[in-house]
């Protein structure tokens, strides 16, 4: 079906929901802009959907929300899986009406819904899959992406989210499903009444906060003075309830970003990798003086977080020199309490600081890396799990700001970040440090290790061709050299040969330990050259990824 037949027809048929006939209208004329909507189905993989709201297959609507949960459910009706699904959203603009939609599906596939009341963190929904023993779980969000955009997670039984084969046994039933026709839908209110649809009970979110507090490592915070920003997202009654069990007694939350809001007033892209979405809560420690400041993003599954700077300011603490803090502390810890494990086993990502490595090696932790997305994190976790061993698994993250110390989840945890960068900061500040006096001095015995990243838009069909040509240019014809420095090896992940499963990565290591890791993002329309640099000072460190970054930019320019 050509873009002119297929607008006709959502043109004729999306009359439920009165903002997409209006956009419909508004574009009508545009022929770009009808293409852009209606050039292809909005990809469905292991991340799910996400995508920009609006109208048309290449947006996040209900007909594409009920199209991807009708093959959810006929993936789950021909598995053996429990015909149980937990779903939950956050803040996002449609993300409860895009949750109800999921679950009048569902429910008239004959799969009971279990659906959170109000919003929740991403990490609760995978917790409640397992507590509630579900086939599958839900959760409508887009993580930290601006606010045009939402998302619709899925997770297997297990409480990660869903393999790439999953993916495409889930995605082969969407084919086969007219958004429009296809779809079977039950009356919510009738579901609710049958007992087909179902609301989570508190029972549920708070056995989640008890299981992240047994994760505690046992130090005392109540002396600790914090600022919080939820960034308008589903984390403040989580985090309020775990702080207030451990005991914080000085909490500021960030008035402006404290109630739930879609639109993100205050940071158009909330994300707490960026100081744009920290901002409001650093003018905040300007007059408040807290010895923390967290902030998590909207379904509160990543965490920044920001210390004293010994200058009167603050200083944001990256996502890479988080999960080093929390790493060190959680092995110098157990080690004190002698309770490492035989074996223990750390997890992180290809794209993550080197600096890991020597941190492991130092409390004879096995450290493991996967692809990028904590779902790989997640499913090395599970495999410990079923050789018996789950005990060995003591810690996870990712450079993008997600953590994980246990296994009652499956998926980065704020929640659970938050409780150990309180403990974290709180042991410290017995020793007189801030976490950036503890920083430094961890660079000072591994090396100063150095993270970048350099990413270029592609948006639209055309900027789609273009990443993945120059993704092919990169592959068919890798640089001899970057940043005057000779690529020493190529690794190419799809090619199968790294121990890991194929994906579209290329990483190119460099004289002198420099690196980088060439991929296409996985949740937004960009690619992204993440950088590695080691220095045996902060100014050599800083000097060499100024220009390996200025090498990574000239890369891309010229293909």
């Amino acid at each position: 079906m050509n873009h002119q037949n297929a607008f006709s027809r959502w043109l004729e048929h999306a009359v439920e929901d009165p903002d997409l006939l209006s956009e419909l209208k508004a574009v009508r004329d545009d022929p770009a802009a009808v293409s852009d909507r209606f050039y292809r189905d909005l990809a469905f993989g292991t991340g799910g959907l996400r995508g920009v709201i609006g109208a048309g297959p290449n947006r996040m609507n209900i007909y594409t929300v009920r199209r991807a949960t009708q093959g959810l459910a006929d993936y789950l009706n021909a598995s053996k899986l429990p015909k149980t699904v937990a779903i939950a959203h956050d803040s996002r603009i449609k993300g409860k009406l895009f949750a109800q939609e999921a679950a009048r599906v569902l429910a008239a596939n004959g799969i009971t819904a279990c659906l959170y009341p109000r919003l929740e963190p991403t990490p609760a929904l995978s917790w409640a899959v397992r507590h509630l023993n579900c086939g599958a779980g839900v959760c409508v969000t887009a993580s930290h992406n601006p606010a045009q955009y939402n998302g619709y997670k899925v997770y297997g039984a297990d409480g990660c989210q869903i393999t790439p084969e999953v993916a495409e046994q889930v995605l082969s039933y969407m084919e086969k499903t007219d958004c429009f026709d296809g779809v079977k839908l039950a009356d919510y209110d009738s579901a609710v009444r049958n007992g087909t649809i179902r609301l989570i009970s508190d029972e549920c979110l708070d056995a989640f906060i008890d299981a992240v507090l047994d994760l505690r490592p046992g130090n005392d915070v109540s002396n600790l003075k914090l600022v919080y920003t939820p960034l308008n997202g589903s984390g403040l009654e989580c985090v309020k309830k775990l702080l207030e069990k451990m005991g914080i007694k000085d909490l500021t939350v960030v008035p402006q970003q404290e109630k739930p809001d879609g639109n993100f007033p205050t940071c158009p892209y909330p994300n707490p990798e960026i100081r744009e979405a920290m901002e409001t809560g650093l003018r905040l420690c300007g007059a408040v003086h807290p010895d923390l400041l967290l902030g998590t993003d909207p379904d509160c599954d990543r965490m920044g977080a920001a210390v004293p700077d010994g200058k009167g300011g603050y200083r944001l603490i990256t996502g890479n020199e988080m999960g080093i803090l929390l790493f060190d502390y959680l092995c110098r810890t157990r080690l004190e309490r002698r309770t490492m494990p035989e074996k223990p086993v750390a997890v992180t990502t290809i794209v993550s600081t080197d600096m890991a490595t020597p941190v492991a090696e130092q409390y004879g932790v096995e450290l493991r890396r996967t692809l990028t997305g904590f779902k790989y994190i997640g499913e090395q976790i599970g495999l410990l799990e079923s050789e018996g061993h789950p005990e060995r698994n003591i810690f996870g993250f990712e450079e993008s700001y997600g953590y994980l110390s246990g296994a009652h989840v499956r998926d980065k945890d704020a929640v659970n970040a938050v409780m150990l960068a309180c403990e974290c900061a709180a042991w410290y500040a017995k020793q007189g440090m801030t976490l950036l006096d503890a920083m430094n001095a961890l660079y000072e015995t591994f090396g100063y290790y150095r993270n970048g990243l350099v990413s270029k838009e592609f948006e639209g069909q055309d900027g789609m061709e273009a990443m993945n040509r120059l993704m092919q240019s990169l592959r068919t014809v890798p640089p001899a050299a970057v940043a005057d420095k000779k690529v020493l090896e190529t690794l190419d992940y799809l090619s199968g040969h790294t121990g890991l499963i194929p994906s579209d990565v290329l990483e190119f290591r460099l004289e002198d330990g420099m690196k980088l890791i060439v991929r296409p993002s996985g949740t937004e329309p960009k690619l992204k050259i993440y950088l590695s640099v080691r220095g045996k000072s902060e100014d050599q460190a800083e000097a060499a990824m100024a220009k390996l970054s200025a090498g990574a930019n000239a890369l891309i320019t010229e293909c």
